[in-house]
């Protein structure tokens, strides 16, 4: 079995209760658009941009960890990584144009997320894969896209 296919069969196990898998439908994809978001705001040295931020830096760190595991899940993930990126700059564009504060949206965000994340837990039984191997936040993600590639025919 291959590593990406026995860590989505471990992380498959603690997620079989069908209310559980429509939060990590919501709150996973959240907490990835705010975590990166926050991670944006971080000052990087005397710029902010698109690109040059320490989101970006994270965002390719983790493309070379799916890339080890699928070209598959790297194509999918750099696709979801450009878009994370764009839809937070436009988010701090947009908050700095109503003076809004951005980070605080994405905090609200990130905590209600995980709160959700917990409550699902909680619901199926078992406590979330993270906790007995950190791999399993870089996990979950994939887990969401392989049942969105298996729905496309498309072999990760």
């Amino acid at each position: 079995m291959r590593t990406i296919e026995r860590l989505l069969s471990v992380y498959g196990e603690s997620h079989q209760n069908e209310t559980n898998k429509l939060i990590h439908w919501i709150c996973v994809p959240l907490i990835m658009f705010s975590l990166v978001g926050l991670i944006m705001h971080v000052p990087f040295f005397e710029s902010r941009s698109l690109f040059k931020n320490w989101a970006t830096i994270l965002l390719c760190l983790s493309l070379i960890y799916y890339l080890r595991l699928s070209i598959q899940m790297f194509i999918g993930f750099l696709f979801l990584s450009l878009i994370l990126l764009y839809l937070n700059w436009q988010l701090m564009q947009y908050c700095i144009s109503t003076d809004c504060n951005a980070i605080f949206t994405l905090l609200v965000i990130f905590i209600i997320a995980w709160i959700g994340q917990f409550a699902g837990h909680k619901i199926e039984g078992k406590k979330p894969s993270f906790l007995q191997d950190i791999q399993f936040l870089l996990i979950g993600p994939a887990w969401l896209l392989h049942f969105i590639y298996s729905k496309l025919g498309i072999k990760f």
